[in-house]
């Protein structure tokens, strides 16, 4: 997860200062001011999408992240628990094979 959020951070921040390093001819000094002409718009216009796209994904990663969605599902977890508490029974004697084996077939799905 940690890998993504880096290659977030390098589309963001590093794409556009390459592509304004590449550009072709003299600087706003020497009258080349509007060389670049509708592509400057569409560049720029990608990279403000891409910068949002980026800034909303990182947003909802760190919800997940503080939340905890991403260290399993409880359903698991309660699935699991429930399943302990049913052996616990079994094993205390409370509960006889038959009716063991009908929940445990309810819990489990099988």
């Amino acid at each position: 997860m940690r890998h993504i959020y880096w290659m977030i951070v390098v589309v963001v921040t590093a794409l556009p200062g390459s592509a304004l390093a590449q550009r072709i001819g003299g600087g706003p000094d020497d009258g080349h001011m509007f060389e670049w002409g509708w592509g400057h718009m569409i560049f720029g216009s990608l990279f403000m999408l891409l910068f949002w796209v980026a800034l909303i994904v990182a947003a909802v990663l760190a919800v997940r992240w503080l939340i905890g969605f991403g260290q399993g599902s409880s359903r698991t977890a309660s699935g699991d628990s429930s399943l302990d508490v049913l052996r616990e029974r079994f094993a205390r004697g409370e509960i006889d094979r038959e009716e063991f084996e009908e929940r445990r077939k309810v819990l489990t799905g099988r």
